[in-house]
């Protein structure tokens, strides 16, 4: 990298906002988890490197315990990385060797733009689906099986709604992933006040899957930024899933805003029945890598 380049460690006190959300809305791989607002919400602590003026940034989601500094990913932010135009891997290796060595513990997801081959890095899995087709193309992408559970979810009477508030997607979300997760209720606060803020920009909305007896089946928040919208907060009741109600909320977005430039990211999931349900239909894998690096104590590094 040039000598006259200067990867800088910012405090979130010295980060200049205005100047991070511009760098952020006008880079190719920008993504709605790097702006200023998603992070104020939802991290715990950020702080940043930035080249030179905003040119490439990169947030650094952190806190401490037993008094060691990591950095990990914050709850409903997918990935983040390295935001930029042109990336180069120089580039992109001096952002990851320019971590503080102050941070021990490093679990973090990076975006697409962002591969480096490492043997710090593991590749994983986003699906993401373009929706700039007629909607009669993209239902035809859908695999049998989808197609069967759309129709289940017309013979039951299933009805969408959008635009219902975001405390029942949370409601629903939480009381089916209670098992497999450990996000917090402070968590679920922070994302409702986030999408909130969201909403009242016009980018975010919730869709709802209701039986004929108008129990809530299926719903979820969509997030919207950059030519994406984000498939988030996904709750189903075990009822839905005998009546399609998860596949005929999926439906009634693409049919929504088929035709659009946008794309739809389901934010993951290696996960292989996950995996298989997104690419159902027709969604294609978006390789992202996660970071680990760890240099704790040997006794920290047992605890781990």
């Amino acid at each position: 990298m040039n000598s006259k380049n200067l990867i800088q460690y910012l405090y979130h006190d010295d980060i200049d906002e205005k100047k991070w959300d511009h760098r952020i809305g006008s880079s190719s791989n920008g993504l709605i988890y790097a702006y200023a607002l998603y992070l104020n919400h939802m991290a715990i602590h950020w702080d940043a490197l930035v080249l030179n003026d905003y040119e490439v940034i990169m947030p650094l989601p952190w806190n401490k315990k037993y008094g060691i500094n990591y950095l990990y990913q914050p709850p409903f932010t997918a990935i983040l990385g390295v935001f930029g135009n042109g990336l180069s891997q120089e580039i992109l290796k001096s952002f990851l060797n320019a971590i503080p060595k102050k941070f021990r513990l490093v679990e973090i997801s990076l975006n697409h733009e962002n591969l480096i081959p490492s043997p710090s890095m593991q590749n994983r899995n986003n699906y993401v689906l373009s929706l700039n087709k007629k909607y009669g193309d993209l239902y035809n992408g859908y695999n049998e099986n989808n197609r069967r559970n759309i129709r289940k979810a017309l013979q039951h009477g299933c009805k969408i709604k959008k635009g219902i508030p975001i405390s029942d997607v949370i409601k629903l979300s939480k009381s089916q992933m209670k098992k497999v997760t450990n996000v917090k209720q402070a968590d679920y606060k922070n994302f409702e006040k986030l999408y909130q803020s969201l909403y009242k920009q016009d980018n975010a909305i919730t869709y709802a899957v209701y039986s004929n007896d108008n129990e809530l089946l299926a719903s979820c928040a969509y997030l919207f930024s950059h030519n994406r919208a984000y498939y988030v907060l996904v709750g189903n009741h075990p009822i839905g899933k005998t009546q399609g109600a998860s596949h005929y909320l999926i439906d009634r977005f693409i049919y929504d805003h088929a035709g659009q430039d946008l794309i739809l990211d389901f934010e993951g999931s290696d996960i292989e029945s996950v995996a298989l349900y997104y690419s159902s239909f027709g969604a294609t894998p978006e390789i992202y890598q996660f970071l680990k690096i760890n240099n704790l104590p040997i006794w920290m590094a047992w605890l781990k």
